[in-house]
């Protein structure tokens, strides 16, 4: 279940157009979560992209125990590769969803008006991504599961027909 009141979050009278960015702090988590989504919605209706809150990572391929996690489950990220979150990302996505609390007040602090604020959402109300920086491919698994959970939820609510 979404955090945020999914009901009003994701209803837009433009939906056939709705374009909307997962993102969070650390690039091993969100390029699965780019590659599982792009997989459960429909690429003509749906642009899906990911960026980080820092710019530790940029221009940099997923970690290699997150690529064969994904690889493993049917999903190809290896030629992904990482960008910075940054401010025009408001305009230019419909929705915002981040992985944990922390990224979601940073990113709402980077908000320039209060309707960049009501983009932004967290994927999971439940369980919040945790760090694996130092953790072996037995995490990644469990986070790939907690990630493609969020994303069946969050792709059932958007491809639900409008009333």
């Amino acid at each position: 279940m979404l955090r945020t009141s999914t009901k009003n979050f994701l209803s837009d009278p433009r939906s056939e157009n709705i374009s909307f960015i997962v993102m969070l702090g650390k690039y091993m988590y969100f390029a699965p979560c780019k590659g599982i989504l792009k997989k459960k919605l429909l690429q003509d209706r749906y642009r899906v992209d990911s960026a980080g809150t820092t710019g530790y990572h940029i221009g940099h391929l997923p970690d290699q125990r997150g690529i064969l996690v994904a690889v493993n489950n049917g999903i190809d990220i290896r030629h992904q590769k990482a960008r910075k979150f940054y401010p025009d990302d408001f305009d230019l996505f419909y929705k915002i969803f981040v992985m944990d609390l922390s990224n979601l007040a940073k990113v709402r602090k980077m908000a320039l008006t209060s309707d960049h604020k009501n983009k932004v959402g967290i994927l999971s109300e439940n369980d919040e991504v945790t760090d694996l920086n130092y953790g072996n491919e037995h995490g990644f698994k469990k986070v790939f599961e907690l990630i493609d959970k969020a994303c069946d939820q969050l792709s059932d609510e958007l491809q639900k027909p409008q009333p």
